[in-house]
């Protein structure tokens, strides 16, 4: 098994719970290949463990067939011969006599979504053998997980059902660029950070993407081997993520994330791109969306008062989803014949415009280390996301990649670009203008930040016109 990396925070929370005498319960939810049932085997690899995996709900599994599979870990764990595996409660009864006299034992039910898809008698037996018997068992630590996190919201954080009984919440996220960084090994302080965000651009902070890196190669030809030639895991990817989580629906939420891919859109623009209207079945499906770790919702806000606007964009966070559906996609079958031959990224169409893109999250996805290269403390942040503003008689629009508001009255400005060239003095005027068109009440100041990975020009230092020029690379460090 890959060396562990990352997710301290998490280690230590699960610790910290695991020490108490009572039983927890323990929801963890996150996007495919994020890593939910690699952290808790790490937490657990010193301690008695005993992993249940749901069955994937594909053609021809059954309600049956989840609890044979149950039953199946059941024997092969405690040594029952003949279990029947017709009912969840005695199957978790069974379970419960078992673990009762281990103490510390922890239990992972694993894609519990698929466990329960066919069956509506699991959640109710669940919850009674939570009640009756796996509560009582000291220091148990019971740990439900999946990908289907709108599944996991709906039938349990929501339920009346499990109320009071789920002991913590943990939702992971990518790892954070310095994370990223260690999967580069001995090698990361001999790569230069140009490379390490093009392949970063497409994996993103996705640890299964950056664990199946070979980082002795280049990061193109890891980008090849990973994509471009027949059978590759970015290749079969798509299909897995939407099948698994969404089965026979996945088409209604591809439609969503296909619109979201050129940029961030507003609700209304997102029902007019597919061709419907804005209605609660859309609003309904976008959050399920961000519930499952794809899209994220940006809210704008008022400057004079730092409160939300109603106004918001819809953005694909998730740069796996936009890389394939720009260049995997429209070449899948070239690429399966074997005919399909990359010699350069550059070579694909629009690269540059989607890179610049994919930059950008990973910069907001690391909002917090811009903000500490800013001096700027935590606390006297009033709200921070990327902003945009529509045009009205008054006023005229702008787009802004990521705006922070502070205490103080103080806008920080800041413009992302990604570019393999050093930025000439052409970003200055691109930034005046929006800085020109930004309402800005009166009292307030505003700062330019330039945020860069592949230097900057003289002109444009010795311009005085950015208050920092962030090079991104120093947080990967």
């Amino acid at each position: 098994m890959n060396k562990f990396i990352g997710r301290r925070n998490e280690l230590t929370l699960l610790t910290a719970l695991h020490k108490r005498p009572p039983a927890t319960f323990v929801i963890i939810q996150g996007r495919r290949r994020i890593g939910k049932s690699r952290l808790v085997e790490e937490f657990a690899r010193d301690k008695p463990f005993y992993p249940f995996i749901g069955l994937a709900p594909v053609a021809g599994i059954t309600a049956q067939q989840q609890r044979e599979e149950f039953a199946r870990k059941l024997k092969e764990y405690f040594g029952l011969p003949g279990l029947k595996a017709d009912d969840w409660g005695d199957l978790l009864s069974l379970l419960a006599k078992q673990i009762k006299h281990t103490k510390g034992a922890i239990v992972l039910l694993d894609e519990i979504s698929w466990m329960g898809h066919d069956d509506f008698t699991f959640l109710p037996k669940l919850k009674n053998a939570w009640d009756t018997q796996l509560k009582q068992c000291e220091h148990l630590m019971l740990v439900a997980c999946g990908s289907v996190s709108s599944w996991i919201e709906e039938n349990m954080l929501s339920s009346t059902e499990f109320i009071g009984r789920i002991t913590q919440r943990i939702f992971l996220k990518e790892l954070t660029l310095s994370e990223c960084n260690e999967f580069w090994g001995p090698y990361k302080d001999n790569i230069s950070a140009f490379e390490k965000f093009t392949y970063l651009n497409i994996s993103g902070g996705v640890p299964l993407y950056l664990e199946v890196m070979n980082p002795t190669l280049s990061a193109q030809e890891n980008i090849r081997q990973l994509a471009f030639i027949p059978g590759s895991l970015f290749l079969k990817e798509f299909n897995r993520i939407f099948i698994d989580l969404f089965g026979r629906k996945n088409e209604i939420y591809e439609k969503i994330i296909r619109a979201l891919v050129t940029g961030s859109k507003e609700l209304s623009e997102l029902a007019v791109a597919l061709n419907t209207k804005t209605s609660g079945w859309l609003s309904t499906r976008t959050e399920e969306l961000i519930a499952a770790g794809f899209i994220t919702r940006d809210y704008t806000w008022h400057i004079a008062t730092g409160e939300d606007s109603k106004l918001s964009k819809y953005r694909l966070h998730d740069n796996y989803l936009r890389f394939y559906l720009k260049f995997l996609e429209k070449n899948k079958n070239k690429i399966e014949r074997g005919s399909f031959v990359l010699q350069s990224l550059n070579e694909l169409e629009n690269w540059s415009t989607i890179a610049g893109l994919q930059f950008e999250n990973l910069v907001i996805h690391n909002r917090d280390v811009i903000k500490t290269l800013l001096s700027i403390d935590h606390a006297d942040v009033v709200t921070d996301n990327p902003f945009f503003q529509r045009p009205t008689t008054k006023q005229k629009g702008c787009q802004i990649d990521y705006l922070i508001q502070t205490k103080f009255n103080c806008l920080y400005l800041c413009e992302i670009k990604f570019s393999k060239r050093s930025l000439d003095a052409s970003i200055i005027d691109e930034v005046k203008t929006k800085m020109m068109h930004l309402n800005k009440p009166k009292g307030f100041s505003c700062r330019p930040v330039l945020i860069h990975v592949n230097g900057v020009s003289a002109e444009v230092i010795e311009s005085q016109f950015f208050s920092h020029i962030i090079n991104f690379s120093e947080c990967l460090t």
